[in-house]
């Protein structure tokens, strides 16, 4: 089982986005038994928040199930748990120094296969700033489909 982890900033528009998008790209494909899914924050701004309204709408415009979220920071031990933390931007990538460590992160990088990345080869725009909630919607979508064509069971 390949456990994921989707990371933005507030954990309340891209990462839980990513979340509800890979779950349900998994379930059209019957793999959910391959995966386990989950998605945090690098900041404590949004904690305990629901997805926001806006990101709501959007998936339920796509058919994406809405399924109960608290946004949550993560933590060292997300960092142990997961095969692979993938960050909405490089900004994201730098703030988890601070909630990881330093330390982590060095150890990270030398790793043959880093945990951290981002989700795409280039930044995931925050819809919060942005307001193009389909622009984000887009790329969140390829790169669950990519990780999905990566991971997947032969």
């Amino acid at each position: 089982m390949k456990r994921i982890l989707f990371v933005c900033h507030g954990n309340i528009c891209r990462s839980a986005m990513a979340k509800m998008i890979m779950q349900h790209l998994l379930r059209q494909q019957q793999l959910t038994s391959h995966f386990e899914i989950d998605s945090c924050a690098t900041s404590t701004e949004e904690i305990g928040n629901d997805i926001y309204p806006p990101a709501k709408r959007c998936l339920t415009q796509h058919g994406i199930a809405i399924l109960p979220h608290a946004a949550r920071q993560i933590t060292r031990a997300d960092y142990e748990y997961f095969d692979l933390i993938l960050c909405m931007e490089h900004y994201n990538i730098r703030n988890l120094r601070y909630t990881l460590g330093e330390d982590l992160l060095a150890q990270d990088q030398f790793l043959p296969q880093p945990k951290i990345r981002r989700l795409l080869n280039r930044d995931v725009a925050d819809p919060w700033y942005t307001r193009d909630f389909e622009v984000t919607y887009n790329d969140l979508w390829e790169g669950c489909m990519g990780l999905i064509e990566e991971y997947k069971p032969a």
